[in-house]
């Protein structure tokens, strides 16, 4: 019988890296756990001080913050006691966190290092958080390069990389993935070739022009691209390298969460590809996205920020929680928009409320605002 990452720790626990190496579902729990929130737990990257454990984690004063993320409060509070309580993280060491949210510069980066019983290093970079100014920075993506968090995953790379002097894996989920990848075309020479592998867990590619300029051939090789079958997230900007596709317990927009990924065997159950209707959907997306000029996609992006901002909400959490109050500043602000941007506006709102929807509120709620939106003439994804 298939399980997710938490039943994976709980079961393999006791395999120590000493005798089990890093495997592809040890780097998405990694990655998971990335999203924690060390601030004022964790020592910061620009300070020389000893790396914690998860035992001081759990002993803080503090420690319920760590899980004020409520997308994923109850899986990283399961998660965390698994790993705990196992030989394989029971050790693990944790060091150099950083995370920077700036509105003004539409910026919002995170990372941290994960030292394991055996010495193995995972530079992991964190994924989009729930703040809309991180949100905003992901589809900043679409025609800027480099976006301030890439530039400062290349920056924390070298850094982290002067005070370990070993050989390291990097990685991270959804944006996360993106900036791992980034980071390894651009950080030092020196720094490039103690890379292991780069595990990129259903995060977005680059422009055509972006992969040329940086270099991508020289990392390819060691690049590892999971996604999920109905992944829309990790195809974006995809150019048909190779990726394993692997099977989730959810549907649509929802298996980009790691906590629906299937493990059986302490692996993942991987299968044979990406569904054929999601490849043609993606396959539109990208030729849109592609076929903009760099002004009418920030157009775009800018539109549908101020789009969101009109909500009021204060986060995405917030966005969705509050559903039926925003749902009416969401139109209201459409009508604001020409005909051709609304369309794909819509289509875009529809999907963070429900995925956020389906995240806080359950099937309920989402079902709720998703007819409501029909109603507002959206063409739902």
């Amino acid at each position: 019988m298939a399980n997710t990452i938490i039943k994976y720790v709980k079961e393999y626990g006791n395999n120590t890296f000493m005798n089990e190496p890093m495997n592809d579902v040890d780097s998405l729990v990694l990655c998971q756990f990335s999203y924690l929130k060390f601030d004022g737990l964790v020592p910061y990257v620009t300070e020389n001080k000893s790396s914690v454990s998860l035992q001081q984690l759990m002993e803080h004063e503090q420690f319920d913050r760590l899980f004020t993320d409520e997308r994923y409060e109850k899986q990283n509070r399961a998660l965390f006691e698994a790993m705990q309580k196992s030989r394989r993280y029971g050790n693990m060491k944790i060091n150099c966190y950083v995370n920077i949210v700036q509105t003004q510069w539409e910026t919002q980066f995170a990372a941290v290092t994960f030292i394991l019983e055996d010495g193995t290093i995972y530079v992991a970079y964190r994924g989009t958080d729930e703040t809309l100014v991180g949100w905003k920075e992901d589809f900043n993506m679409a025609y800027l390069s480099p976006i301030p968090a890439q530039e400062y995953s290349v920056k924390y790379l070298n850094m982290v990389s002067s005070r370990f002097h070993r050989a390291f894996y990097i990685g991270g989920h959804s944006k996360g993935g993106n900036l791992a990848v980034y980071a390894a075309m651009n950080c030092h020479p020196y720094v490039q070739e103690r890379i292991l592998k780069i595990y990129n867990m259903d995060g977005p590619g680059f422009r055509p022009e972006v992969r040329e300029k940086c270099g991508y051939d020289k990392v390819v090789q060691r690049i590892i691209k999971i996604l999920p079958q109905s992944s829309v997230v990790g195809m974006i900007f995809e150019d048909g390298a190779d990726y394993r596709v692997v099977e989730s317990k959810a549907f649509g927009l929802f298996q980009h969460d790691p906590y629906t990924w299937l493990v059986v065997d302490g692996s993942f159950v991987y299968v044979e590809g990406i569904y054929r209707s999601r490849i043609k959907s993606n396959i539109v997306i990208n030729e849109w996205i592609l076929g903009l000029e760099e002004k009418e996609l920030k157009a775009f992006v800018d539109t549908l920020y101020q789009v969101v901002l009109a909500t009021e909400a204060e986060d995405l959490n917030d966005f969705a929680r509050n559903w039926r109050k925003n749902l009416k500043a969401v139109v209201e602000a459409l009508h604001e928009v020409d005909e051709k941007s609304e369309k794909m506006l819509k289509e875009v709102v529809a999907s963070l409320f429900r995925l956020r929807l389906g995240r806080l509120r359950g099937n309920v709620a989402k079902n709720r605002a998703e007819k409501a939106l029909k109603r507002s003439g959206e063409s739902v994804l």
